[in-house]
């Protein structure tokens, strides 16, 4: 019955590290429905601060670790267009009625929301019913338009570096702008 299961010491650092990413974002205050709704509607940058900057450290984490040979490589799932266009639809309708991502969802129900609940319900039965439907899925949308395993590296020929360094100089720019609009606030 367990078999499906990874050792128990593999299952603790992904708790604990759940734990850690929860409290972070209840931190950097992406757990309250206002500030996913102020994103929304251009009023407050939290969620965009955070995420780029998640993506800045996380590509230069990974790159690193590659570069540095703790890795062996990348896992590179192919880029299915269609499902990846449709999905990002489905996900941003859920995200901006509901004013919850997945993550947050569960640190908002973790905080004392009860509306997060009942998202984090209707999330369970959304995946119940895509698992249900995938072989459909994978026939009619998810082969469709596939371009391969490609990185944006590997699509332009260049280094990775050019990618982690030109998003952390975009992210710093971007951040710097907010910040100016937002003092003039």
């Amino acid at each position: 019955m367990f078999a499906y299961f990874s050792p128990l010491h593999i299952l603790a650092w992904g708790a604990l590290t759940g734990f850690i990413f929860g409290f972070l974002l209840r931190k950097g205050r992406i757990v309250y429905f206002d500030v996913i709704v102020g994103q929304f509607l251009l009023k407050d940058f939290t969620v965009l601060k955070v995420m780029f900057s998640a993506i800045a450290v996380g590509s230069l984490g990974v790159y690193s670790l590659l570069y540095l040979g703790i890795i062996d490589a990348l896992l590179i799932e192919e880029i299915t267009l269609l499902a990846n266009i449709l999905g990002g639809v489905i996900f941003g309708i859920g995200m901006a009625l509901f004013g919850y991502c997945p993550g947050t969802s569960i640190g908002a129900a973790a905080s004392g929301n009860r509306d997060a609940i009942f998202g984090i319900i209707g999330g369970i039965f959304g995946a119940g019913l895509y698992a249900h439907l995938y072989p459909w899925f994978q026939k009619q949308i998810l082969s469709r338009l596939a371009l391969g395993k490609e990185t944006f590296p590997t699509w332009f020929h260049l280094s990775p570096w050019w990618f982690v360094g030109g998003f952390i100089v975009f992210v710093v720019v971007l951040f710097l702008i907010i910040e100016h609009f937002e003092n003039k606030a």
